[in-house]
């Protein structure tokens, strides 16, 4: 029975949990920071992340079967432990002076397929522990450290980058790690689902249910749809920003105070979508505040000159973030039945997120081989120089400027069609 002490559960997990992130996110900002200035090129640095999102997608509808029958707790402890080794090992590497980029290509695969398993366990664990009632205030809750996470990584892990080299980023995250890992071991009990699993059901045919439930569920699969579509140009754009602002301005932190207005924008987002009323119609608002995300910060990124207005830009982008990550919470939520979601959840993960290693490939590439040679045969008193200056980092700001585009035109895509859709479902319910 969900009452006011799992609430209490489930805010010791939430903290202890983001506590670990934090440290995690230090390391990989560090390591994106190290492998860039090392080598200079975007593609190199863009293979971080795809090397960490491909098994992530790959698997996650298998993933969903293990973590609906598997212990919650002992699931999200193991896959901790494995990706906390694999970044100790990485700091031996360094200690010995033989980090290579293979290395930490390994590394974020190792955590990719870790994080495949753990999130719809985590994912479950949050259900069986909150109430109901508080969906969208927990919802609120985890946008609002993921918000704070944003600003404190690029800031405290630039400071240690700085002073103290990568290791000693890696060394406050397993002191992190440390903190999350003792609190699950020990002070937190996570209820297992109360529904038994089919007794004959095979592994194969169980992993099935997930994609049979969303086929069933139009609304549901459409939704993610719009989600893939918009990751595209949104892992695009993580790709790009280190390329065009390390080459601009080869600052570092820059690029940390850039994040962190992002982080801060979330913040404040996160504050309005834990205490606002809840909206009329949350498919709507979805739509509304991935077009205002889309229209502003791409452009902004692309045509302005200074750190400030990209400062700007981020914070408009950001803003309505974590409002849109609470409607599409609650929706799936309330839709999807607690016993289905682990499966449901790792369908969404390989349906909604297949697109980012692609569009952090894409990224690299187009930075690389595409838009930086193009803006190197423009002249200086050209139109294109004019928008998006010269030098290294010109080709990456006329990137924003595509994929501003392309973000705009999916988001009136898709809200029209939601539109139409949503409107034949009501028109069937009242038939």
């Amino acid at each position: 029975m969900k009452n006011s002490k799992s609430l209490k559960t489930y805010l010791v997990l939430w903290i202890t949990q983001t506590f670990s992130a934090l440290g995690s996110g230090m390391t990989n900002y560090a390591l994106v920071l190290w492998l860039y200035m090392k080598n200079g090129s975007a593609l190199e640095t863009s293979l971080l992340a795809v090397c960490s999102y491909a098994p992530y997608v790959l698997m996650s509808i298998f993933a969903g079967t293990l973590s609906d029958r598997w212990n919650k707790k002992y699931t999200m402890l193991v896959c901790d432990l494995t990706a906390a080794l694999g970044t100790l090992a990485v700091l031996l590497l360094i200690k010995t002076n033989a980090l290579c980029p293979w290395h930490l290509y390994l590394l974020n695969a190792v955590n990719g397929l870790m994080n495949t398993v753990q999130q719809p366990a985590g994912e479950v664990a949050a259900t069986l522990l909150v109430p109901e009632k508080y969906y969208q205030k927990t919802s609120g809750l985890r946008s609002f450290s993921q918000s704070l996470n944003s600003i404190l990584t690029p800031v405290l892990a630039s400071v240690l980058f700085s002073f103290g080299g990568i290791d000693n980023v890696i060394m406050v995250d397993l002191v992190t790690f440390a903190v999350a890992f003792f609190s699950l071991l020990f002070f937190i009990k996570i209820p297992e689902n109360d529904i038994p699993e089919k007794e004959n059901e095979s592994f194969w045919t169980s992993a099935k249910q997930g994609l049979l439930w969303l086929k069933n569920e139009p609304p549901v699969l459409y939704l993610m749809m719009f989600l893939a579509c918009i990751n595209f140009p949104a892992s695009v754009y993580d790709t790009v920003l280190p390329a065009m602002v390390l080459s601009k301005t080869g600052n570092e932190n820059i690029l940390g105070v850039i994040n962190a207005c992002a982080g801060i924008a979330s913040l404040a987002g996160s504050v309005l979508a834990a205490v606002i009323p809840a909206p009329k119609n949350r498919v709507r608002s979805i739509c509304i505040t991935l077009f205002i995300s889309m229209s502003t910060e791409n452009f902004l990124l692309a045509f302005g000159k200074t750190p400030f207005i990209w400062c700007i830009g981020a914070i408009l982008g950001w803003i309505v973030i974590p409002m849109m990550n609470a409607d599409m919470d609650v929706i799936f939520r309330n839709k999807i039945p607690v016993e289905m979601q682990g499966r449901v959840f790792s369908c969404r993960n390989t349906l909604q997120f297949f697109t980012i290693p692609l569009g952090f490939l894409s990224g690299g590439v187009l930075v690389d081989k595409v838009f930086e040679p193009l803006m190197e045969t423009v002249p200086e008193e050209s139109l294109l120089s004019l928008l998006f200056g010269t030098g290294k980092g010109s080709g990456a700001a006329m990137l924003f400027f595509v994929i501003g585009i392309i973000g705009v035109m999916i988001c009136v895509f898709f809200s029209i069609k939601l539109r139409k859709f949503m409107r034949g479902t009501d028109d069937k319910k009242s038939a």
